[in-house]
């Protein structure tokens, strides 16, 4: 990795007002959130899906695509995307998988973050089909004394003033688990360019930096892994010199499908008066959703929400709830709690990088008298 001075690369810094820097708006412009009508649907389209792009998008070709296997293995491997695909039956897996951003909500958060301005969009759910990981480290044989796995992806570019290919590493305890693996396929057709085509790694449950994209290389090695996305990265910090502690599981999150419909610029809603079912999304990257709460009075008050029960492990589940909306300006707010008792806070809990910060979601509404009937709209 190569050092890069600060005019090319700035130190990660906080905003000093409430005003959007032109950094933010070159990376909102790059990335997008999942529009959250699209709650409804219990797989998000590609097109829909999240997407946060570290660099640039490689390009790669599926013909010449090659993954190198190496570092502290006894038989390197290097395979094409046929062989890859080519592997048996009993060695490929597809799973049903919610992913969201580790910096999901960040620019909820005060002092803001100068990163990736996610509200809280960066989410959804995908079919994933491929390859368990597992079985490539069992072809390779891991040797004894290993500590580690390290995923390299075809991105490159400069952060904080380092230029690096972008990588990612996994305890060998947490491979070990036989979650991760490598995925082909986005609901059933093979990966776009800005999911990673042609080749993916996909770890249930884990915040989305872990899902390396463009993958070209596994790397096992014999030490702690000191790489600049989880050493300096995607960390819990209070303060510049605050070590922090590391990203890793996706806390629990509930959002709601915004009722009614909105004004172009603020977003508020506009409902008419009378009962109204709100709906929306609960996931947890440590447990099923045990319990969903919806506030009608902007967090004075819960009450609890209908949920589905869990399907696959790390699949979002649906919740619902009955509303007798009366006329005023209000705001609803939903939380979820899961089987392990992690309950979404109500106020944020602020890092310095603005990460798993899943302070609840805030939606303006105006309910309304409905006009007469018969009436055309805006008279």
């Amino acid at each position: 990795m190569t050092s890069i001075d600060d005019r090319t690369s700035p130190p990660a810094r906080l905003a000093e007002d409430d005003a959007i820097s032109l950094d933010e708006l070159r990376l909102a412009t790059r990335n997008h959130g999942m529009p959250l009508e699209m709650l409804d649907l219990d797989v998000t389209p590609p097109g829909l899906h999240y997407v946060l792009v570290h660099y640039d998008i490689p390009l790669l070709d599926p013909a010449t695509w090659r993954l190198e296997i190496d570092g502290h293995v006894d038989h390197p491997l290097s395979l094409d995307l046929e062989a890859l695909e080519g592997l048996g039956e009993a060695d490929r897996v597809t799973r049903r998988v919610t992913l969201e951003c580790a910096g999901n909500g960040r620019a909820r958060t005060s002092p803001r973050p100068i990163s990736q301005p996610w509200l809280d969009e960066a989410v959804g759910t995908a079919e994933w089909s491929g390859v368990r990981l597992s079985a490539l480290l069992d072809r390779a044989g891991i040797l004894p004394g290993a500590q580690a796995v390290v995923f390299t992806g075809a991105d490159h570019g400069v952060e904080r003033g380092i230029e690096q290919d972008y990588q990612r590493a996994l305890s060998l305890e947490e491979v070990a688990r036989d979650e991760a693996f490598l995925a082909t396929t986005m609901n059933g057709q093979p990966l776009p360019p800005q999911h990673g085509a042609p080749v993916r790694l996909v770890v249930p449950g884990w915040y989305g930096m872990t899902y390396v994209k463009w993958l070209v290389r596994i790397t096992v090695i014999d030490h702690v892994f000191t790489g600049f996305q989880n050493a300096t990265a995607y960390r819990i910090k209070q303060d510049r010199t605050d070590p922090g502690e590391p990203v890793t599981r996706i806390e629990p999150r509930a959002l709601m499908k915004p009722p009614g419909f909105p004004d172009f610029q603020t977003r508020t809603r506009v409902v008419d008066e009378g009962t109204h079912v709100l709906t929306g999304r609960a996931w947890s990257g440590h447990a099923p959703i045990a319990r969903v709460e919806v506030s009608t009075d902007g967090g004075d008050s819960w009450a609890d929400a209908e949920v589905a029960p869990p399907g696959e492990a790390y699949e979002w589940q649906r919740w619902s709830f009955v509303w007798h909306a009366t006329p005023r300006r209000t705001e609803l707010c939903v939380r979820a709690t899961d089987a392990d008792g992690r309950t979404q806070p109500v106020s944020q809990r602020w890092n310095r990088q603005g990460m798993a910060n899943s302070h609840v979601q805030r939606v303006p509404v105006l309910v309304r008298v409905p006009p007469p009937e018969g009436s055309q709209p805006g008279t």
